[in-house]
């Protein structure tokens, strides 16, 4: 049996870096906001569990990227595919990611480059290895490294 998966990624500011990485890969913002009205309308959730952004409700310290394709929950707002999920953390990043992301550009290397550099992220280093790859080294807001090829 095949398993699901979500990659978490941790962050100072879950929503923001959500905001950036929905635009980046052209996902969509989960929005759990009817799912926070019924926990909040049962009693099971406090209202200093949430926070509002961008006209949704959000859990305090958690925000969540899905591919716009994959199906999702529509009670909850969950994607049940393709899902990125930022949650909050008192430390700041230390070292070098052990995991990242990479994007691949479908040939517009250099369009899609300077588009993540418009939404905030920043080049690092370009890698030119012939007939293996071209790609940049990238950073996110936060500064998580990730690749465009």
């Amino acid at each position: 049996m095949t398993l699901t998966w979500k990659l978490v990624v941790d962050s100072r500011d879950s929503a923001a870096l959500a905001e950036f990485w929905a635009a980046a890969l052209e996902y969509e913002v989960e929005d759990p906001t009817a799912l926070i009205d019924d926990l909040l309308a049962a009693g099971r959730l406090p209202a200093a569990a949430i926070h509002e952004r961008e006209g949704r409700k959000l859990f305090r310290g958690y925000s969540a990227v899905r591919h716009p394709e994959d199906p999702y929950d529509p009670a909850s707002g969950i994607g049940q595919g393709r899902r990125i999920l930022f949650q909050d953390v008192p430390e700041a990043k230390q070292g070098k990611n052990r995991l990242h992301i990479d994007v691949h550009s479908g040939g517009e290397l250099d369009a899609v480059v300077a588009r993540l550099e418009k939404l905030g992220a920043t080049r690092v280093e370009e890698q030119n290895q012939g007939p293996i790859g071209h790609w940049w080294v990238m950073r996110d807001p936060e500064g998580n490294e990730f690749c465009v090829a």
